[in-house]
């Protein structure tokens, strides 16, 4: 997936000072799901549309949380500790193991799951009170089948599910707003659970990363049937779920160790499409050529019927809207330019027409994109009641106000004008955005990106491509492979993808220890260069960000 270039345009001169939409929950108020749903306080109302009235029930009741005892395997995931913390916050107990422990399971413990490092029957047996045995034991992505308490479970009757079936059982009766995409899917699903939340909709929102925004992290927890929620398609994950509005950012080949190829991701997402409900709602961004290949060219716009729609795989007609950066899009984005935050300014349209300036304190072509995907789930979750520009200005307010998603081209820390950036990106479409994003916030700094390729078989697979976004850097250094699930010798290394990237001085340092070291010598060398150092990779690569400043700090204290 391509990126256009950031432009110098300016923008339309759009009230930059809107007064904030007025969101009153009371009875008579015009703000409605179009799933007919209509939260207002801690009441469930929902609207008849025979009777053309609302009838109402204590939200409590669609909530019957027992003290059920729930075990997490492999609990140390971003994914798995929020649902884990979001189980803890519904009133269930909680426990969970993983093979090493990390902040996530910090903050469990303090929230009073029973947290083990290592996988033991043990963990999952207790003598003297309550049950001996969970209720349930929800099993990461991430855990082989062979894990001894797994198979413990199994052996002594336990319900054991896989993370894609648990995420379907918590939210088969929400009003649930299902992200996914190959890229995007955290920062827009984060985004669009604040935007919401800020507006006054009280909501659950379970994403696979700290947001600084949420109070619970990586949570938001609501005794409300509102549900947003990153869906992941790896090992089948979100076809688990029924949601109400189903957001595809993009789609492209990833997770070689699942998908033999492109068409096989294609395939997973079409019959993720099939579990939209009857009436509902796809959010689709037109600029990805892999998501917009979903659906035909008759069914944007419409409530496309099978026999209508020839390569949409459906048997139920949902409502298409599509977003991106082309006039062809209901909703798109023109005059993108970088503005004086580090963040981006874009023009926002909707049906071919400018609606409102929109300014965003995030950098990249990628984060409009998923601002634009926020402004069409809002659009569709609301019904027609509300005039469009009064809706636009009241969340391009909560755009502007959203900061981002921890490891997401996230500041790590300055010394003098060396300046340290830590992001999540292990995929090559993914990089490319990224040091598209430092070259906008720091255009006049030199970019060293340091690489931990995240897995055999992604880097096996998309070496070239990996080369390719890489040689935008002013300089690369590639570590050894984070293996993660993988287990057993590849015959690819990052030596060979170091080799391959032209243009930048490029090298490969596969200990963490030995690149701390080199680095901070250089960077203490040169005080004065204007640098931006930008660590990338889904594995340990993020620790390495706080040891070189805390070691650059220890040499300038010695010398002083």
């Amino acid at each position: 997936m391509e990126f256009p270039a950031i432009s110098k345009s300016h923008l339309l001169n759009f009230d930059p000072n809107p007064k904030p939409l007025p969101l009153t929950f009371h009875s008579q108020t015009n703000f409605r799901f179009k799933s007919t749903d209509h939260v207002i306080k801690n009441r469930f109302y929902i609207f008849s549309e025979s009777k053309n009235e609302y009838t109402t029930t204590n939200i409590s009741s669609l909530f019957k949380n027992k003290k059920t005892w729930i075990h997490f395997v492999g609990v140390g995931g971003c994914g798995m500790s929020a649902l884990a913390m979001l189980a803890l916050k519904q009133g269930f107990e909680v426990s969970g193991s993983d093979i090493v422990w990390n902040e996530y399971m910090d903050r469990l413990r303090e929230a009073g799951a029973r947290l083990f490092v290592g996988h033991s029957v043990l963990n999952i047996e207790r003598k003297g009170f309550g049950s001996c045995l969970p209720d349930k034991v929800v099993v990461s992505s991430a855990i082989g089948s062979d894990n001894v308490e797994v198979l413990h479970a199994k052996s002594m009757g336990v319900h054991v599910l896989k993370r894609g079936n648990w995420l379907g059982m918590i939210t088969e009766h929400h009003n649930l707003v299902a992200v996914s995409g190959t890229h995007g899917k955290t920062t827009t699903a984060s985004m669009l659970a604040y935007v919401l939340s800020a507006m006054g909709v009280d909501l659950t929102a379970v994403v696979g990363a700290q947001v600084p925004q949420f109070p619970g992290g990586n949570i938001l927890c609501c005794r409300s049937p509102n549900f947003i929620l990153e869906a992941d398609e790896y090992d089948g994950c979100f076809l688990q779920l029924s949601p109400y509005i189903a957001v595809v950012t993009n789609v492209e080949w990833e997770h070689a160790d699942i998908f033999q190829d492109e068409e096989a991701v294609k395939n997973s997402f079409k019959r993720f499409l099939k579990q939209i409900k009857v009436g509902g709602h796809l959010i689709l961004c037109r600029d990805s050529e892999g998501a917009y290949s979903l659906v035909s060219e008759t069914c944007i716009g419409t409530a496309p019927v099978l026999s209508k729609c020839t390569s949409q795989p459906l048997n139920a007609g949902y409502r298409v809207t599509t977003y991106g950066t082309s006039s062809l899009n209901e909703w798109c984005a023109s005059s993108i330019c970088p503005n004086s935050q580090g963040g981006t300014d874009y023009v926002l349209c909707h049906m071919g027409s400018p609606v409102a300036d929109i300014s965003l304190q995030l950098a990249g072509v990628h984060n409009v994109l998923n601002s634009l995907a926020v402004i069409a789930a809002v659009r569709a979750l609301i019904n027609d009641y509300w005039p469009t520009q009064r809706l636009i200005d009241c969340i391009r307010l909560h755009l502007h106000n959203f900061i981002g998603v921890s490891r997401r081209f996230e500041m790590i820390g300055i010394f003098n004008k060396c300046h340290v950036y830590d992001d999540y990106a292990h995929h090559p479409t993914e990089v490319r955005a990224v040091i598209q994003a430092a070259r906008q916030r720091f255009p006049l700094k030199a970019l060293w990106v340091i690489f931990q390729p995240h897995t055999f078989s992604r880097l096996a697979t998309f070496l070239k491509d990996f080369a390719t976004a890489l040689g935008d850097a002013d300089r690369v250094v590639i570590t050894k492979v984070y293996d993660a699930r993988e287990t057993g010798l590849s015959n690819v290394s990052g030596r060979d993808l170091a080799v391959s990237v032209v243009g930048p001085l490029s090298e490969y340092i596969p200990c963490v220890v030995d690149l701390v070291d080199k680095l901070c010598f250089e960077i203490s060398s040169s005080p004065a260069q204007e640098l931006l150092v930008l660590t990338l990779g889904a594995g340990d690569i993020t620790a390495v960000g706080p040891k070189l400043l805390q070691k650059l700090q220890q040499i300038q204290c010695h010398s002083n």
